[in-house]
């Protein structure tokens, strides 16, 4: 048997896979018609039958319509087209994936199904205009870190930032930051790595695509997490990310920011009546302008009612954006 005949069930299913589903077949006469053609594989119908015949029993849904013709056509596959869409949409929409890659993954993603279906995959979400990572070397900062991870180990990086004049420059004039990865977030359309920071001598968070390359993965064991650490706690306390002092405070929310409490806390949160028309939030923030700023776009509707000092922050940092307006 020559090596043309060995390969031909695999030229078979290749045919299937990527020129046939629900709505579009191939018969016999055409898989021998195109083994011809662009295998220089000639065969008989018997042969092709047998061929479909050990694939389905291999495992591949090919599906089979009795007509003067008989018409096969592949079913099953591992993502159906909304699921494929839904992955599309996340990969195009990422901020942490540069534009390049995010176009070789949606590429990628459209060879798991048939070259038909792959047409009605182009996509019309708003993204031309989403800013995009830089950083090319972002799936192997991942890889690094999730490694670190899963063996337990430390990790070495450098860190960086941009300027007034939008350069790239190394944080701290180029120190190596030494980290204990826990867990890879997604947070905001950006990857961030938490863990145990040597430098801060605690818990600290870098966003993936602001590491300058892939990190080192060091021999030494990684800082076990603080034995009163809990990762969701600390996410919902951070808002988006930013870090500062973390503080309990006391909110006063309208009743109808319910919504907005829930999506920036989640289910679990502290919640107490206070009014008819109202109710209070307990619950541990980072104490910063972001907290701050995300009160504020409330519109009065969300107000701080306690630490005091928190309080009095908030007042001060309204008063400073007052006066600026009013130079």
């Amino acid at each position: 048997m020559d090596i043309k005949a060995k390969l031909r069930p695999f030229y078979i299913a290749r045919m299937l896979y990527e020129n046939t589903d629900e709505e579009h077949y191939l018969t016999i006469a055409q898989i021998m018609d195109t083994l011809e053609k662009e295998y220089g594989i000639s065969t008989s119908r018997g042969t092709v039958g047998d061929d479909i015949r050990a694939l389905q029993e291999f495992g591949m849904d090919i599906m089979v319509e009795p007509s003067t013709q008989n018409r096969y056509y592949l079913l099953g596959r591992t993502f159906d087209l909304p699921e494929l869409k839904a992955l599309i949409d996340a990969t195009e929409s990422a901020k942490f994936i540069t534009k390049e890659k995010s176009d070789a993954l949606v590429s990628k993603l459209c060879s798991l199904t048939s070259n038909y279906a792959a047409l009605s995959l182009t996509r019309h979400i708003d993204v031309e205009n989403r800013i995009k990572s830089e950083n090319e070397k972002v799936y192997y900062i991942i890889d690094a870190l999730n490694e670190a991870i899963n063996t337990g180990k430390k990790v070495s990086f450098q860190y960086f930032t941009y300027n007034v004049r939008k350069q790239k420059k190394l944080k701290y004039d180029g120190f190596t930051y030494v980290f204990s990865p826990y867990k890879l977030i997604w947070n905001g359309d950006y990857y961030y790595a938490v863990g145990y920071s040597d430098k801060h001598e605690g818990i600290g968070i870098f966003r993936v695509d602001r590491i300058v390359r892939q990190p080192k993965v060091l021999e030494d064991d990684a800082v076990l997490p603080p034995d009163d650490f809990n990762l969701n706690t600390y996410l919902n306390s951070m808002f988006r990310m930013y870090n500062g002092n973390r503080k309990e405070v006391e909110l006063i929310c309208d009743n109808e920011m319910m919504d907005a409490i829930i999506d920036k806390f989640g289910k679990d949160v502290n919640v107490l009546a206070n009014d008819m028309k109202s109710f209070r939030v307990i619950t541990e923030v980072a104490v910063g302008n972001v907290f701050f700023s995300w009160i504020f776009g409330f519109g009065g509707k969300v107000s701080i009612k306690s630490p005091q000092d928190v309080k009095e922050q908030y007042s001060q940092m309204v008063r400073t954006a007052f006066i600026g307006l009013t130079d």
